[in-house]
């Protein structure tokens, strides 16, 4: 165990000194913004920094100072060090990857209030001062020798960023017209809005007007030059908006202040409906702290006990949806509880069954593995661990869950407990269906419009007008 031991008032001698060395790093940079609130573009936004005067992003003044303070009240006099005083000269930036070394060393001491003043310096890799000061301290007259307290892991995370990189996605596509199916509460409706200031739909309002009305004087909603289909209840915004489908007159549907079944039902209506031979299912894609890309689940909404063919669909389904995102060659793990294919468990051979079918091209544009364990699909030191070798494993992009339950408890799982973002779109049907939840935000609501926007201009390869 390490120990962290003082220097006290009596011990410590004029000319003494301790140091300490640390690497500037992007994180050093955000922690110090988050804990501080400085938000100053010099340090914070590339952009910015490479115009101005020192033509990088460079580390906060106090950065610097803060690992002053550090050997102070670690190292040098210690533990039970009361700080007086400080100043500093700030003499050259700080930029990413310099390795900067703190060093304090004893001037004075005063043996009537113990006081002791030191210099301060940091010095960079060249050798080149980068801060100088004096600090003045009450040194400690009592011994302290204690375990080292060990840091907590800090991982950061910006809440929103991929869903904003989706976003950015759509800016130079057309708009899409689409068929928001009861917009009849504030946040629907404000989520249909924003997509269509954003330019990735053009919303077609379905619903009663009076309501839609009502709904946008809560936000202030502007509902100018916006086109609304009068009906007067939501079974008929559901049945209004698949007829607008099937004319041609949208590309997407959008869901509003209505049950999923609801929406659903005149959707898969095998004579009216939008229905391919393809099954339709749920699409989730979650931003999560600590996974270093989107990741996509399906489905956890809609197919509950999906059979291998059924399955084949959703597998499909993702990985057009993944092309559609921009990712080249998805990789699809195919969950389970193990990592053999076990007769006793339906899912390793459904697993099985699907690599086999995208070896003979009944799968295509992904790269398939499975039966895989959750652990094994999302962690490469979980998968090395077990001895797994694939290109899949450690690094999905998709996950295809064995049936409903199990994929709607590790999406909400992510969502609640690890603080995912998530956006959700149902495909397999002729149009893609933004299915949103109560819950999910303006921004949720964005993304998926942005995903199904993204879809409709992939799958119309670009001649979408």
């Amino acid at each position: 165990m390490q120990f962290i031991e003082n220097k006290t008032f009596d011990e410590i001698n004029v000319g003494d000194s301790a140091e300490l060395t640390r690497t500037l790093k992007s994180e050093d940079i955000e922690l110090f913004a988050v804990m501080s609130g400085d938000v100053n573009p010099a340090h914070v936004d590339d952009e910015y920094a490479s115009s101005d005067m020192f033509h990088k992003v460079i580390a906060h003044g106090m950065w610097g100072g803060a690992l002053i303070s550090a050997v102070l009240g670690t190292e040098l006099p210690g533990p039970g060090t009361i700080y007086l005083n400080q100043n500093f000269n700030f003499l050259r930036p700080v930029g990413l990857g310099d390795t900067i070394t703190i060093r304090v060393t004893v001037l004075q001491k005063d043996e009537k209030h113990h006081h002791v003043i030191l210099n301060c310096v940091c010095i960079n890799q060249d050798g080149d001062p980068v801060i100088e000061g004096e600090a003045k301290v009450i040194a400690p007259t009592v011994k302290v020798h204690r375990p080292r307290t060990q840091l907590p892991d800090v991982h950061l995370h910006e809440s929103g960023a991929r869903f904003n990189e989706l976003i950015k996605a759509t800016y130079e596509l057309p708009p899409v017209r689409t068929a928001v199916v009861h917009p009849c509460d504030a946040l629907s409706l404000e989520g249909a809005l924003q997509a269509g200031l954003q330019g990735m739909i053009i919303p077609v309002l379905i619903g009663p007007t009076a309501k839609i009305k009502a709904a946008a004087a809560e936000f202030g909603g502007n509902l100018d030059n916006i086109e609304i289909i009068d009906v007067p209840h939501s079974h008929a915004a559901a049945e209004t908006a698949v007829a607008v489908a099937r004319a041609g007159k949208v590309q997407m549907l959008m869901k509003g202040k209505i049950h999923t079944d609801e929406l659903l039902k005149p959707v898969v209506d095998k004579a009216t409906g939008l229905r391919t031979e393809r099954r339709m299912s749920h699409v989730f894609i979650l931003d999560v702290p600590n996974y270093p890309k989107p990741l996509l689940i399906s489905d956890a909404a809609i197919n509950i006990f999906p059979d291998l063919q059924v399955k084949r669909d959703i597998v499909q389904n993702a990985i057009d949806l993944a092309l559609a995102l921009g990712i080249d060659m998805p990789r699809v793990a195919l969950l389970s509880a193990v990592e053999t294919v076990t007769p006793t468990i339906p899912s390793t051979l459904d697993a099985a069954g699907l690599c086999k079918m995208a070896d003979r091209g009944q799968i295509t544009g992904g790269m398939l593995d499975g039966p895989l364990a959750f652990d094994n699909a999302i962690s490469k030191a979980a998968a090395e661990t077990k001895g797994i070798q694939s290109e899949v494993a450690g690094q999905a992009d998709i996950l295809i869950v064995p049936d409903l339950e199990a994929g709607n408890m590790i999406a909400k799982q992510l969502i609640y407990l690890a603080g995912a973002d998530a956006a959700g779109v149902v495909l397999g049907a002729r149009i893609p269906i933004v299915l949103t939840s109560r819950a999910d935000g303006v921004l949720s609501r964005l993304a998926s419009a942005a995903m199904a926007q993204l879809y409709v201009h992939h799958e119309a390869g670009g001649t979408l007008l």
